[in-house]
């Protein structure tokens, strides 16, 4: 099958290089490439995986160049403060880490944008972030003028105006030390929904994931540093579609394994099972052929090709997307004021 890029994804570690380097003797491949160094660890709960890209490696993997940090909780639910917490304590210790080198941050100026349209929940997140940051901003202001600038743009179909425009428009007036931007994303896995958070220090082209790119908003483009926070809020219809595909394929592929097991025999009902993510699929050909043993990303390529200039495509959110995008606006909010009182309070 010929390879075209129709993923929609705005994660870094979701990208078609990055997904080819999953396992790990390719991951050790990367790590020892030329242009890109990668990492992984865990910290606690939260899997923390690191891609730092140069010039070579940006040619290389079509990615920009610069320093990503994906966090990750596999398990995270929409009522796991406990995870949400761990996730905001590893996403400040990293934002310092990127930050380190700007020495006027204690009496320079922030400014904090969220993107997105209020009125979609999925796309909220930025928006809502900013309605709760609203109440610091007194505490930064003085006769001089204000240390700390809040603002939520809309984006360009409330406005009529380029949400890059506005931003620049923005920063050429307040003249920070600092952008921190906060935006919803799209991932193409759908169990990254809402468990995710992406931290990058190259910017963002807002609308980029579900192929309605605006203007960038990045260093190059406003001439000061510029922080990327994002949560993928949607997945892309058709990767949903090779998800549940592959979940049957393991569940068949299992039950066939399971056939002739004592243990099988005495199940209740022959719906109740225990998945064996590594049952042999070839043993799937005879039923299904060849497209059972295919790789999963390549499933997903075949339905995004055959219903990419299809009517009714659509972006799925998860069915709780109201409580992660509270939970994420008030997580966010009360992490950034912290880490802004700490910065601002610092000896």
């Amino acid at each position: 099958m010929e390879k075209y890029d129709f993923y929609r994804t705005d994660l870094l570690d979701e990208s078609e290089e990055m997904v080819r380097h999953r396992t790990a003797n390719e991951k050790n491949r990367l790590q020892e490439s030329d242009g890109v160094l990668f990492g992984e660890k865990r910290l606690g709960r939260v899997i923390v995986t690191s891609v730092k890209v140069d010039a070579q490696g940006e040619e290389k993997i079509g990615k920009k160049q610069g320093t990503y940090i994906t966090l990750t909780v596999p398990a995270l639910t929409a009522d796991d403060r406990e995870g949400l917490a761990d996730m905001a304590r590893v996403l400040i210790e990293k934002l310092d880490e990127i930050l380190v080198d700007i020495t006027t941050l204690k009496t320079g100026k922030i400014l904090l944008i969220g993107l997105g349209n209020r009125d979609i929940t999925p796309d909220a997140v930025g928006p809502l972030t900013m309605d709760r940051l609203r109440d610091i901003v007194p505490g930064y202001y003085s006769e001089e003028g204000s240390k700390v600038f809040v603002y939520a743009p809309g984006v360009t179909i409330q406005t009529g105006l380029e949400t890059a425009d506005f931003v620049k428009a923005l920063v050429t007036e307040i003249k920070p030390d600092l952008l921190i931007v906060i935006d919803a994303l799209a991932a193409r896995d759908s169990s990254r929904l809402c468990r995710t958070i992406q931290l990058t220090d190259t910017g963002i082209h807002p609308g980029s994931g579900v192929g309605n790119s605006r203007k960038e908003i990045s260093k190059e483009v406003l001439g000061i540093p510029v922080i990327a926070i994002g949560i993928p809020t949607v997945v892309d219809g058709p990767v949903l579609i090779a998800d549940a595909i592959n979940s049957m394929f393991g569940y068949i592929a299992s039950k066939i394994e399971e056939k002739d097991s004592p243990s099988s025999r005495l199940s209740v009902t022959p719906w109740l099972h225990t998945e064996n993510k590594d049952a042999d699929r070839a043993n799937l050909l005879p039923i299904f052929g060849d497209w059972a043993t295919w790789p999963h990303e390549d499933r997903i390529q075949l339905f995004e090709e055959v219903l990419t200039n299809h009517e009714l495509r659509t972006f799925v959110s998860p069915k709780e997307i109201d409580s992660w995008v509270a939970l994420y606006a008030e997580t966010l909010a009360d992490s950034l004021t912290n880490w802004i009182s700490t910065i601002k309070n610092r000896h």
